[in-house]
């Protein structure tokens, strides 16, 4: 069946445009609905949401499609993504909804959705919800219509939940941390769990207005934070985007630790301590030869997946792994979250500087990357990498850099974009590479 709504993460797309309108949130919310009533249980589905302002337009259009099919709703409000999917498995919910577009700007919104499990859906029953989506609806009877309610302390259970990834005498006293939560859904969690393990905390980031979520901050804007972790001489800073799922850090010199960094940081770390699962981590294409190369050198392996979280993470359950991510800053811990969740990751980065007691600049760059370019050519109809040329121009620059790197050319899964990423030693060539293909790309699709 060809997928038309659920992309690379769920639904995902420009508010009031197809299919990010309430109509189809509605509907989605009346398929999602019918497709998880079974059994003979009183049904339930917990819905949190980021900071943008249509977050409350398709809220509500959801909860109408959830309760018209029967299932109760609990509204958490603005929550980051691996809380609700905590709170769908500690609340024993049926499913569970993240209304989000991630590190988009606040035009875009999406939605994720969660099994019982705390696990994003499968392909099948994401494409099961789809087939419903065009289908009548199956509304209950008027004696069996769903219920809908607000809880006011899920944060706090969030909160409990990611502090309880550490050792119970692990705090952070001394350290001065900046954390930027994009004006997302962790302004008001994350830093009150960092403060609350003994850091001083300097928050940005934190005012949303839903219009200023990912606006000049967060993970994908990264000069505020830097000029604000060299102003404040802090030890180290810490930026999420806008519904938490990523990390990237800044050291105390201003300078990006991005996810391949931090992977190889909490990987070798937890095999010193003899709690590394499945002999290494899970990545994704795009993370750099770098971090093969590093951790070749330290007897651990990379497992390479297709881009996207969810690829990573049915690696890991596949192979027994219990780390992963991608450089982007998705961080993947199954011993404490069934998805990304970057406060758990930022607390493990955190727990590692109060145990060296040496500056970030030190601890966390483990490795020099290769050079490694990443461009974006965007495209406005068909496939430009069915043209010719512009696969002659790929098979060219392959077997120029066969056996001294990589080139990687795919097509996003959220927007109308062609990534062409080349990397290896010589960084001449990487970038005569990289302009090469994406001339060619520009070519077939002006």
């Amino acid at each position: 069946m060809t997928r038309s709504f659920f992309g690379t993460d769920g639904i995902r797309g420009l508010t009031n445009s197809h299919p990010m309108t309430a109509e189809i949130a509605m509907k989605v919310g009346m398929a999602a609905g019918a497709h998880f009533l079974r059994g003979g249980h009183k049904h339930r589905v917990v819905v949190g949401k980021d900071t943008r302002l249509s977050g409350y337009m398709l809220e509500n259009a959801m909860v109408a499609g959830f309760t018209s099919v029967g299932m109760d709703v609990i509204q958490l409000g603005p929550m980051p993504t691996p809380a609700v999917a905590m709170l769908v498995r500690e609340m024993r919910a049926d499913l569970g909804v993240m209304i989000s577009a991630s590190h988009n700007p606040y035009q875009d919104n999406g939605i994720k959705l969660f099994g019982p499990d705390g696990y994003k859906l499968s392909d099948a029953d994401e494409a099961a919800i789809e087939g419903l989506l065009d289908a009548p609806p199956r509304l209950a009877d008027p004696s069996n219509l769903g219920r809908a309610r607000r809880i006011e302390d899920a944060r706090g259970r969030y909160i409990h939940a990611i502090k309880a990834s550490l050792p119970e005498k692990c705090r952070f006293d001394g350290l001065k941390v900046v954390i930027d939560c994009a004006n997302g859904a962790a302004y008001n969690t994350a830093p009150t769990a960092i403060w609350e393990l003994g850091a001083n905390t300097v928050a940005i980031g934190i005012s949303p207005n839903g219009r200023n979520i990912n606006d000049g901050c967060g993970s994908t804007s990264l000069d505020t934070i830097k000029q604000r972790v060299l102003f404040e001489e802090a030890d180290v800073g810490i930026a999420l985007d806008g519904d938490a799922d990523r990390l990237i850090v800044v050291d105390e010199k201003g300078q990006t630790v991005d996810g391949d960094q931090i992977m190889a940081l909490i990987g070798t770390r937890l095999a010193r301590q003899g709690l590394l699962t499945g002999g290494g981590i899970v990545a994704t294409v795009m993370s750099n030869l770098g971090l093969e190369r590093y951790l070749e050198g330290q007897g651990l392996t990379l497992e390479r997946t297709k881009v996207g979280d969810r690829h990573v993470l049915e690696k890991m359950c596949a192979g027994g792994f219990n780390v992963g991510g991608e450089q982007s800053g998705h961080m993947i811990l199954t011993d404490h979250a069934t998805t990304g969740d970057g406060t758990i990751a930022a607390l493990q980065v955190l727990a590692a500087l109060v145990e060296a007691k040496r500056p970030a600049s030190e601890v966390l760059h483990l490795f020099e990357p290769v050079p490694q370019l990443l461009r974006n050519v965007r495209y406005t109809q068909g496939d430009p990498l069915n043209a010719e040329t512009v696969q002659t121009a790929i098979a060219e620059a392959t077997r120029e850099i066969d056996g001294k790197g990589r080139i990687l050319i795919r097509k996003s899964g959220t927007e109308p974009l062609i990534r062409v990423m080349a990397e290896g030693d010589d960084e001449v060539q990487v970038e005569a590479i990289v302009s090469r293909i994406c001339a060619a790309v520009g070519e077939v699709s002006a």
